[in-house]
């Protein structure tokens, strides 16, 4: 599903490094660790209404793929906080808006590799659209199964958040020329990993099954249906899953900031025939739905 121009974002505002820019003016250096080797860490957000969905949990994530990766002048979380929400008030957006929160190792002193060569700190930058969930979860999805393999955490910790995302955009050039609306993507065993981009979840017989978090990113989304599950005592594991045991599920469905809770469809070609008549994605997505304002942080608050 091909994301289209909004209007709206023709003029917004976008914060770089320490400051608001135009979109027009909103640059970085040719010298940025983020162009010299896709060094840099982010986060989706996604505002609603009540707030920001899970902000907490995405600023720890920033901050340990950062802390990982060893950067220098780490901003804190209040000054992160300023930062979008000088954001969002200079462009109104109080709803209806996916935040790409990134954070770059900084620019070097000359081209090159060597993360010495990063002397003058971190870049921060916030750019606020206006932008609703890119799937249509009341059709859902199809994927098919890419040649891309997922990294193992012996190639690249998936627990990283990088920006380092060729795997993911082959994979999705896969879709693309399949005509899927995306990529499922296997781990170096073979089970399954995540879609593109977006978590993978299947029902059979009544229990919820996730893959493990070894060659997939143990997302916010994903982490929020878990604990869901938890509390209202819905039976899931989590576990080496098959691409036979997928194609014969009762239900299939991604998570993810950018589409929250989207039904998969049809995998390789297998219609997701649901022969039990399963309603555990209905309950799942109400809860979802029902936890959303407790679970964000209002704009006022940042």
């Amino acid at each position: 599903m091909l994301q289209k121009f909004n209007p709206k974002n023709q003029n917004i505002q976008i914060w770089v490094g320490d400051r608001l820019y135009p979109r027009t003016a909103a640059k970085i250096s040719v010298f940025d660790s983020v162009v010299q080797g896709g060094d840099a860490v982010w986060e989706g957000l996604r505002v609603y209404q009540e707030g920001l969905f899970c902000l907490e949990a995405h600023l720890d994530r920033l901050l340990a793929s950062a802390h990982t990766l060893m950067f220098d002048d780490i901003p804190n979380k209040n000054t992160i906080r300023k930062a979008i929400k000088q954001t969002l008030e200079a462009n109104a957006m109080t709803c209806d808006t996916h935040i790409r929160l990134t954070l770059t190792r900084g620019s070097k002193i000359t081209s090159g590799m060597d993360p010495r060569l990063n002397q003058s700190g971190s870049s921060l930058i916030v750019l606020a659209e206006w932008k609703p969930p890119v799937y249509n979860n009341e059709k859902g999805i199809t994927v098919i199964t890419s040649s891309v393999r997922r990294n193992s955490p012996i190639h690249l910790d998936s627990k990283i958040h990088h920006n380092n995302l060729l795997n993911n955009i082959l994979a999705k050039i896969e879709a693309n020329h399949a005509g899927a609306d995306a990529a499922l993507m296997l781990d170096n065993q073979g089970f399954l990993a995540e879609l593109n981009g977006t978590n993978i979840f299947l029902v059979k017989d009544n229990r919820i099954r996730t893959p493990l978090p070894h060659a997939c990113l143990p997302g916010i989304t994903r982490n929020l249906v878990l604990q869901l599950c938890k509390i209202n005592e819905i039976a899931y594991t989590e576990e080496n899953i098959s691409l036979s045991e997928a194609y014969n599920a009762d239900i299939v469905f991604a998570t993810g900031t950018m589409g929250e809770l989207t039904p998969i469809t049809e995998i390789d070609g297998r219609k997701i025939l649901n022969n039990n008549t399963t309603y555990l994605f209905d309950e799942i997505c109400n809860l979802f739905d029902n936890c959303k304002s407790e679970n964000c942080t209002p704009i006022s608050k940042l």
